[in-house]
């Protein structure tokens, strides 16, 4: 099996060319691949928890994220959560969701190349993979949990942040403070 090209090539944002249609005459690409990440919402969504941690790019241009990288990090994050607290100790959420069709146009090298690569004649490509596109200030995950495990959740989002591309920032809300200035 080929292997997966580096993400280099494909972190920057480009337009995005994601129309699927159940019209074949209507769709930009000839195929979706399948997304990679499995859930996107684990643990008990509950009402009563105290903090609200979330995983913040500390970048300040856009940039894209593989679903495999992102299935990575969930299962890392998720592991380290289930691991202490079971499956209703904690909420973790995906907040991003791979859209973005990445496309390659594989030229050929070698003795005889020249005959079966197109170069840039037809150049659109044939779609190798998705992608979320990350915008600034755009949460890639969060965690509702209690405040007597708010380091738990901070190391889980760091282990997801080891699994993603760029520098990230956890940010901490304090909910129990919201919830008494509603009353």
């Amino acid at each position: 099996m080929a292997r997966i090209r580096k993400f280099v090539a494909y972190r920057a944002l480009k337009r995005p060319y994601t129309r699927f249609s159940k019209y074949k005459v209507k769709n930009f690409v000839r195929a979706r691949p399948v997304c990679k990440v499995v859930r996107f919402d684990m643990g008990e969504q509950r009402s009563d928890y105290q903090y609200l941690l979330q995983l913040l790019p500390a970048q300040t241009t856009g940039f894209q994220i593989r679903d495999n990288a992102i299935e990575s990090a969930r299962q890392g994050a998720n592991r380290v959560l289930e691991a202490k607290l079971g499956k209703t100790g904690y909420f973790l959420r995906t907040k991003i969701y791979p859209h973005h069709v990445m496309r390659e146009n594989p030229l050929a090298s070698g003795a005889g190349a020249d005959r079966m690569s197109t170069g840039m004649a037809h150049n659109y490509g044939k779609p190798i993979g998705i992608a979320a596109q990350v915008f600034p200030g755009k949460a890639v995950f969060e965690v509702l949990i209690n405040k007597e495990h708010l380091d738990l959740a901070k190391l889980a989002l760091k282990r997801a942040s080891y699994k993603i591309p760029f520098h990230y920032a956890i940010v901490v809300t304090d909910l129990s403070k919201k919830k008494k200035g509603e009353q």
